[in-house]
């Protein structure tokens, strides 16, 4: 499946996007096609340095991790 990261654009009172070549190639794309637009893409940003507050080591959250998994 043909995917491409495109940006959304002000056309006027509407808004577009344009598709790169290799994606239009790729997707066998043609004038009149209907296309289906996927998703909007997350902002992962704000997950970056959440767990700074946690003092374990990775090996120590495992740990805590299996033992849960063996109550369960």
């Amino acid at each position: 499946m043909a995917e491409a990261l495109v940006k959304v654009k002000e056309w006027g009172n509407s808004l577009g996007v344009i598709l790169p070549r290799q994606f239009v190639k790729e997707a066998g794309l043609e004038t009149g096609d209907e296309i289906i637009v996927m998703k909007k893409r997350a902002d992962l940003k704000p997950l970056f340095g959440i767990l700074k507050e946690v003092n374990k080591t990775t090996q120590e959250l495992k740990d805590e991790m299996r033992k849960s998994w063996e109550h369960a």
